[in-house]
């Protein structure tokens, strides 16, 4: 695998700061997700103080081996980390990429962030690494999750039944959308229209 494929940038936007996730980041990650108590979302995964060192862990070793790009969102105006994202199950061979493990801090939920967050994920795949395709995966009884991935203009693909199983052995059906390459330019339209309302 082509290790370079993705490689450490920061991504700007009007709203949010994407920069490369460090191991220092730690402890506002979890003041970030104790806003809401994410973690006691049973169809997500985030991080709290007894699991943040697994998780980054697993997170680093993903992105040394070529298959993650792991960043910290930050809110340009409180100039705080408020979550996480990355790019994961990297195909450097094929072009493809997933943006997952998404998440942020309840009071800034339903405030434009995501959707800028993803258009500066989108846009730096499509338009930098020439990706072919993206996914968003997510779990089947994430409703609120699976509404924004369709919102931001992707496709469903389909539902990989018993695809995971979970620390507590429940298995996860997994969700699987995309857009592709031939998209972008519409749905690019779509997005930088949703930011200007």
């Amino acid at each position: 695998m082509n290790n370079n494929w993705l490689y450490e940038t920061t991504l700007k936007g009007n709203l949010v700061t994407l920069v490369p996730l460090k191991r220092e980041h730690a402890d506002a990650l979890i003041d970030a997700a104790a806003d809401g108590e994410l973690w006691n979302l049973w169809y997500t995964s985030v991080p709290n103080i007894k699991t943040i060192d697994a998780y980054l862990d697993q997170a680093f070793k993903d992105q040394s081996e070529g298959r993650a790009l792991l960043f910290v969102v930050i809110d340009n105006a409180a100039q705080k980390i408020i979550g996480s994202t990355r790019y994961c199950n990297a195909d450097s061979l094929n072009k493809r990429v997933e943006i997952g493990y998404t998440w942020y801090a309840k009071s800034f939920q339903k405030t434009g962030i995501n959707t800028e967050c993803k258009y500066l994920l989108l846009n730096h795949a499509f338009e930098t690494l020439d990706s072919i395709a993206v996914e968003f995966r997510t779990h089947w009884h994430n409703h609120a999750s699976r509404a924004a991935i369709a919102r931001l203009g992707a496709k469903q693909d389909g539902i990989l039944r018993n695809h995971q199983k979970n620390a507590a052995g429940v298995y996860r059906d997994t969700v699987v959308f995309s857009i592709i390459d031939q998209e972008w330019s519409v749905v690019k339209k779509g997005l930088e229209y949703k930011m200007t309302r």
